[in-house]
């Protein structure tokens, strides 16, 4: 976590801890008050408080929302792409990213329903898969439901890489119908037209920029990677969409602000959404699940989220 975000985290705690703060001392002072039968001091009538009292409410709805409304509330983003490297047909590739499964299902069931939903032609997975070693069977049971025609292709994540199995492509995406792709790359077809899809684990090869060089230049070309890292590496190879998660669009997101805390390597400068770095279009998702302990489990002004590209000929 950089500076500015524990910064961020410890500014809005303290604000946090003042309203509440506030608010316990206004109801000592009035129970204390109305006990002894005396009159309260001026202060505990004032505008102050009447405006702690309305951040105070506003805090408690805020929560509901945060921890029971919004985790389970998937937002499905529709973008839309033209590229010159179509010439006859369109693709339809849906994003999911961050699943965290845990043992208890949460929003999986949703994720299944509104990707099959969706008639793609391509799934990819961004990686951060699980949140416990447990959760595997559910993740795997997830994956093996959705359903595309042309390829269904995956890549792990900062959290894959520190659960307490051994992590393959054998065991994690086995019987799910994923292909597991790390530092490799794959041509797809549609009706008579190939693109390219590359995907690198976390953490990315030393060697990515050979293995990108080797996808044809004249072809529509997206690159999987679970951290928006690589976004200013790309110059001179053929990436025209780079699609990735990690962030979460920060879980929680202030008004007019964003994210304080993406724990990216660039901080704000991508934490969510679709940007353009030269000839490529970098997309962040926002995640499906959420982070493990001791993070909360919350999400506010950032619901999970599940990408649709509709690409199409220029």
């Amino acid at each position: 976590m950089k500076l500015s975000e524990i910064f961020a985290v410890l500014l809005i705690l303290a604000v946090i801890g003042a309203i509440y703060g506030s608010e316990l001392i206004y109801w000592i002072v009035r129970i204390k008050c109305k006990v002894a039968k005396s009159k309260c001091p001026q202060l505990f009538n004032s505008r102050y408080f009447l405006i702690v009292h309305i951040f105070a409410i506003a805090g408690i709805l805020c929560f509901i929302d945060g921890f029971f409304i919004e985790p389970g509330w998937i937002e499905v983003k529709r973008i839309e792409l033209e590229t010159d490297k179509l010439k006859n047909t369109s693709l339809r590739v849906v994003l999911f990213s961050d699943t965290h499964c845990e043992t208890k299902a949460r929003n999986e069931q949703k994720l299944i329903e509104i990707v099959n939903s969706l008639k793609p032609d391509v799934i990819v997975f961004t990686g951060d898969m699980l949140n416990a070693p447990e959760a595997l069977p559910l993740f795997q049971n997830t994956l093996k439901q959705l359903q595309a025609p042309l390829g269904k292709f995956a890549v792990t994540g900062n959290y894959d890489i520190h659960l307490d199995f051994v992590l393959t492509k054998r065991n994690l995406f086995f019987d799910t119908g994923f292909e597991g792709l790390s530092a490799e790359t794959v041509a797809v077809k549609k009706e008579g037209e190939t693109f390219y899809i590359t995907g690198f684990n976390v953490p990315y090869p030393e060697n990515f920029q050979a293995i990108l060089r080797d996808v044809p230049s004249d072809r529509f070309s997206i690159l999987l990677y679970h951290h928006s890292d690589l976004a200013e590496s790309l110059k001179g190879l053929n990436v025209d969409l780079y699609l990735s998660g990690h962030t979460h669009g920060g879980q929680v997101r202030l008004p007019f602000y964003g994210a304080p805390v993406t724990l990216s390597k660039f901080g704000k400068k991508y934490e969510a959404g679709l940007y353009a770095i030269g000839q490529t279009k970098l997309y962040v998702n926002r995640g499906i699940g959420l982070e493990n302990k001791p993070a909360p489990k919350v999400r506010f002004l950032c619901r999970p989220e599940i990408t649709v590209f509709e690409i199409k000929p220029k």
